[in-house]
């Protein structure tokens, strides 16, 4: 792969190649202007503060003349940015969970927290139950930094809102929720009917080749291993997670994804992976054992599709924090950075 990603995410990260992670919190990136990136921030589907928050717009947008995968990647990059450039190395030891499940590494500090509700609460505002999980969360709020994490986990509503703002309008192409497993099971019922308008078939992992905009998933409780062990309990709650594939990088057998609400906060995960013939790489180890491959119905982009994001190539382009320039130059491909 002609991009040094994994290297630059993490300086990004705040942690120099090859050191120990550091615990410090990395500097945000403000979001794009809509004449570079034309997304509407999540956080102007809410009005109010932190106690007090309502929703002000539940639709999606129909999109067109980008392709799909793309807007998908560059929707997930931005908010990558936004919280803070947030890296889970799946292939470092160290960030391996503990015996309970979980990384000893902190979450947003409270005033990082107190900054980015509005903007999960915009999450939230796109999946049925959003106005009365935010009416919920107004209520165990009283108003402080201290208290302004979420109770309930948003990481389905965080793919939600990526979807929604990407054009998957209909709820028979993505059907937004506040559960992964919603959207899972579409994706098996739409590969088990072989035809049908859902956006995402559903295959075991080495089964077919990933893309940048696929949803690669993982299972906690039940841990499914399979396809067929989910197809089991079709229609039954399940704590399962998914996270948006951004990048593939064979030459160090690794495949780069975003998601929500990792370790509160919108992160950008590294998952050890190996080349199979005929299929491309396959997610091999990591953290936790990946079940479902949520492929996307659309046309392939550039596997180093992270790499020619926006929000990547802003910095590169526009100046910006001297971690974030500095990453950039390695993110960015030499003659794409040469077209600013």
């Amino acid at each position: 792969m002609r991009v040094l990603i994994l290297a630059a995410i993490l300086v990004v990260a705040g942690v120099a190649v090859g050191a120990t992670p550091v615990n410090a919190q990395a500097p945000t990136r403000e979001r794009l202007s809509t004449d570079a990136l034309d997304v509407v921030p999540p956080s102007t589907r809410v009005s109010g503060a932190a106690g007090s928050l309502t929703v002000r717009e539940t639709g999606c947008r129909r999109m067109s003349g980008e392709p799909l995968r793309r807007r998908i990647v560059d929707v997930a990059a931005q908010e990558w940015g936004f919280f803070g450039f947030s890296l889970v190395d799946q292939t470092r030891l160290d960030e391996q969970p503990t015996a309970r499940g979980r990384s000893r590494r902190p979450r947003l500090s409270p005033v990082e927290s107190a900054r980015v509700a509005d903007s999960i609460a915009g999450y939230w505002t796109v999946t049925p139950e959003g106005g009365w999980i935010i009416e919920h969360q107004n209520q165990r709020w009283d108003g402080s930094a201290g208290s302004a994490r979420w109770r309930t986990p948003w990481s389905a509503a965080f793919v939600s809102w990526v979807m929604c703002e990407s054009g998957l309008v209909e709820s028979h192409r993505f059907q937004r929720a506040v559960a992964h497993h919603t959207y899972i099971d579409q994706a098996i019922r739409a590969r088990d009917a072989g035809a049908g308008p859902a956006a995402f078939t559903a295959y075991d992992i080495g089964e077919t080749e990933i893309l940048p905009g696929d949803l690669l998933c993982s299972g906690r409780r039940p841990a499914y291993g399979s396809l067929a062990e989910r197809r089991r309990q079709m229609g039954e709650g399940a704590r399962t997670h998914c996270d948006v594939v951004v990048a593939l990088d064979e030459a160090h057998g690794r495949i780069l994804t975003i998601g929500g609400n990792v370790r509160g906060t919108v992160s950008l995960k590294v998952v050890p992976a190996v080349l199979e013939p005929g299929v491309g790489l396959r997610p091999h180890g990591g953290a936790r054992p990946l079940f479902a491959h949520l492929k996307l119905r659309a046309d392939p982009i550039e596997s180093d599709a992270l790499g020619e994001s926006p929000t990547i190539r802003a910095i590169t382009c526009t100046g910006g924090p001297a971690h974030a320039r500095l990453a950039a130059n390695h993110v960015v491909a030499p003659t794409n950075a040469a077209r600013c």
